[in-house]
């Protein structure tokens, strides 16, 4: 039987072969011939997206055989179109490369620089996401909603943290016309709100252009234990005891890329490789680190005069320029005591050695695109930092991140403690703010201070070998981040889109530079460019700057309000550093600067300024969208993991309980639930078949609530029930754990964290990912049946009520006593 079939299949097959043979034999083609949309193409409009595909035939022909196909219609990218690649460095000063005449080797930014050209005037927002958006579209980032970053968006236009539908990024404008695109690393654009599996996720990136994504969505990440994404799905990391994220994003972009050339060699690409290196917690291997001992125990201070010198050789800076006046809250580093200066020089070596790693990387992703071909044709910009280095390590950095979330002071003997493993897993740091205003030398100030180019003016190289002629050259016209997408667009032959899914688009508000390549003194086109942050405003007018420094990133709150600020006018075509206040002499001109200030900030939705910073943190208090709304309760199941601050129940500064239905296992083990990890957070679990709540006091003392009682293979209810002190923020309670109603455990936990956990260790159900609250034993796993498990708070109001109450209640408790 199988023989007949066998036959019977052979003989179809001729038969088809036979047909196929006539049909040539008599002139009928069956090839279907494409249409594209390239640049000769005058029937593609791509100014309209999606590109408008023909009208479908129709057919009167019975017999396909008897009729011809139509072209095949396909949208291809502009004929001569190059690859481009935008990498973008994280938290990194104008002057911190070498390249850019700062203490850290980076030689594949040197190497690029080299057959490529400097931009000594290029600009950012002065913080993390407002640059990445602004960068990503070719529009102001208060256009794009993006005031801030997105875990402060308020209700006010300007500052929602959502995308409007008349800004089209400039990934979907090249996928649309026929480019594969990819982001790899930290993405920072999507509202945390909409994190979760219930989306919105138009503003994730594999919904703003990008085919595939391969990193994390947040402001940072543990480099040793991230919490990454491959596309919209959490993915564990691999198993590597030498495992980094900076080298495993590399490695995903190289795959993906050698991948998209071997399947599709004439389809040009974009790459967003955007690294979460060199934003804090600083980690980096201990070999990168100790290649800087002993290279900055001279101090911040000496190292702003070094930087300078050699800015001024290699011509990066006119010959006149001086130091910015140094903050006055910076002190002076001859005037630190011993463990300062021993403490401070580590963070800075740790910090070093962290950035050059991460070029490292960027050198091979490089490496890979020379081997396949294609760098003469790839357009690479190399940005060097989404802002000016950070100060919000605050004056004597930081052993754990974590403790400035929650207003906690780290001290620089409890610091030393932690010296020999700066840098690694068990460290979470961030450096000293006198080191940010060095590696923004010669500027005087840092990230967050959009008024002062040390925390806006960034380093970039631009490389593209068969679009540029000029080779190792420096490039002064004033640019911005918003000038990238339209720079992009104009080299790759690819109109603004004026309409995208039936919407009217923006006009681009961004100036192409691609007039610089070749023509070095070429008349600056962006003569005209706001900046605000927190209320730290600036205004650029051909070289005029008018500014006011209304908070360093150093202070919590400003020292005026925004209509008191004392404003300054600079001439930065003769002031690079803007060292010299001019305002006294030119009032006139100050005055123009105010006026056009508050003209360009009606019109791109800066007012009203909100100058606040951790109250916007309070999403409720800011008007923006919590998943949890009113709710005091919610119920959740195994699998639900990865959920951040604006998904999960809070349980901070309040009563609360834990009621978890299980079915255990024999020598039951694992999570129930938990949230955060190694520098601070809670899990509620079971090791060795006993209940347990544990609570990580910002990794510096665990409180553990245990019962002694073992539980016996089968079906439970665990009650874990937390009575808070109340009377403030971050007071502690008693914890009681119950088992099928009998009380099992009780113990008092002395204090808790009133700020978050982590920005990355996220709330787990049956797991704990990313880094251990507590140690679990083999694994964190639940190895019995989590069926589910409700968290109550307490009523805020009642809580309230209930704290008056005990308030009274000692009062009357005092007077009868003094009675």
């Amino acid at each position: 039987m199988r023989n007949l079939k066998k036959i019977s299949w052979l003989g179809f097959i001729a038969l088809v072969l036979l047909t196929a043979c006539n049909d040539s034999k008599t002139g009928d083609s069956n090839e279907n011939p494409v249409v594209s949309s390239e640049a000769g193409d005058a029937s593609m409009d791509r100014t309209v997206l999606p590109i408008k595909e023909p009208i479908r035939q129709t057919y009167k022909e019975l017999d396909a055989r008897n009729a011809k196909a139509p072209v095949r219609f396909e949208v291809k990218a502009p004929k001569g179109a190059p690859n481009v690649v935008v990498v973008l460095i994280d938290d990194i000063g104008f002057g911190a490369s070498a390249a850019f005449g700062g203490p850290i080797n980076m030689p594949t930014l040197d190497k690029l620089a080299a057959t490529g050209l400097k931009y000594n005037r290029f600009h950012t927002t002065a913080l993390c996401s407002p640059t990445r958006v602004a960068l990503l579209t070719g529009y102001n980032h208060h256009s794009n909603n993006a005031g801030s970053i997105m875990e402060t968006g308020t209700a006010f236009p300007g500052n929602t943290g959502v995308r409007p539908q008349s800004i089209t990024p400039m990934a979907e404008v090249l996928r649309q016309n026929g480019f594969s695109t990819a982001a790899f690393g930290k993405y920072h654009e999507t509202p945390p709100w909409e994190i979760s599996v219930s989306g919105s996720l138009d503003r994730w990136p594999t919904h703003s252009g990008f085919d595939h994504f391969y990193g994390f969505i947040g402001g940072e990440t543990n480099q040793w234990a991230p919490l990454v994404y491959d596309g919209t799905t959490q993915v564990e990391i691999p198993k590597d005891k030498d495992y980094h994220f900076t080298t495993d994003m590399t490695n995903n972009a190289i795959s993906w890329v050698r991948f998209q050339q071997a399947l599709t060699p004439d389809k040009p690409f974009m790459m967003y490789f955007a690294t979460g290196a060199a934003h804090a917690p600083h980690h980096a291997p201990k070999e990168w680190i100790d290649k800087y001992k002993g290279k900055f125990d001279d101090g911040w201070d000496k190292l702003r005069e070094k930087t300078l010198a050699r800015q001024k050789e290699l011509g990066l800076v006119p010959q006149n320029v001086k130091l910015a006046p140094k903050p006055s809250d910076i002190k002076d580093w001859d005037k630190l005591s011993a463990d300062e200066k021993k403490l401070f020089a580590r963070q800075m070596e740790t910090y070093a050695g962290f950035a050059e790693h991460t070029d490292n990387e960027v050198g091979r992703l490089v490496s890979a695109i020379e081997d396949l071909g294609e760098m003469d044709n790839t357009l690479i910009l190399y940005v060097v930092g989404d802002n000016g280095a950070s100060a919000e390590g605050t004056m004597n950095g930081l052993y754990n991140e974590m403790t400035y979330f929650n207003g906690v002071p780290e001290t620089v003997p409890d610091m030393l403690k932690h010296i020999d493993e700066w840098g690694g897993p068990s460290t979470y740091p961030h450096y000293a703010a006198g080191w940010a205003v060095a590696l923004d030398a010669p500027f005087a100030y840092t990230k967050q201070v959009a008024s002062d180019f040390g925390g806006t003016r960034n380093g970039m190289v631009v490389h593209w070998p068969s679009g540029i002629k000029a080779k190792g050259e420096v490039r002064s016209q004033f640019t911005h981040a918003v000038d990238i997408a339209p720079t992009v667009f104009e080299a790759c032959k690819v109109s603004v889109p004026k309409t995208v899914n039936g919407i009217a688009q923006d006009p681009i508000e961004g100036t192409s530079f691609l007039y610089s390549f070749d023509n070095a003194a070429a008349k600056e086109k962006h003569t005209v460019q706001y900046f605000e942050m927190f209320g730290n405003r600036a205004m650029y007018s051909d070289g005029w700057y008018a500014r006011t420094i209304h908070r360093p990133a150093w202070q919590q709150k400003p020292s005026n309000t925004l209509d008191k600020d004392n404003w300054e006018l600079y001439n930065s075509n003769e002031d690079f550093s803007l060292s010299t206040d001019v305002a006294s002499q030119n009032p006139e001109k100050l005055k123009e600067l105010q006026a056009l200030f508050m003209a360009q900030a009606e019109k791109y939705h800066v007012l009203p300024i909100d100058d606040r910073l951790l109250e916007r943190t309070d999403a409720k208090a800011m008007g923006r969208p919590d998943l949890m709304g009113e709710r005091t309760s919610v119920t959740y199941g195994e699998g639900m993991k990865g959920m951040g601050i604006d998904i999960f129940i809070s349980t901070r500064n309040t009563s609360y309980t834990m009621t978890a239905d299980v079915d255990v296992a024999a020598n039951g083990n694992g999570v129930i639930v938990c949230q955060g990890g190694r520098f601070g957070g809670f899990s509620f679990y079971v090791k060795g078949g006993k209940p347990v709540f544990t609570y990580n006091y910002l990794g510096l003392q665990s409180y553990n609530v245990a019962s002694t009682q073992a539980l016996k293979p089968g079906k439970h209810t665990i009650v874990y029930d937390f009575k808070y002190d109340g009377g403030g923020l971050g007071k502690g309670g008693v914890g009681t754990i119950s088992i099928d109603g009998a009380k099992a455990a009780e113990g008092r936990i002395e204090k808790t964290q009133p700020g978050i956990f982590s920005v990355d260790d996220l709330a787990d159900v049956g797991t704990d990912d990313g880094t251990w609250v507590t140690n679990y034993g083999a694994s964190s796993k639940f190895n019995g049946k989590l069926n589910k498990v409700t968290i109550q708070i307490s009523d805020a109001k009642q809580t309230a009520m209930d704290t008056k109450k005990e308030e009274e209640m000692k009062k009357q408790l005092a007077q009868k006593k003094s009675d």
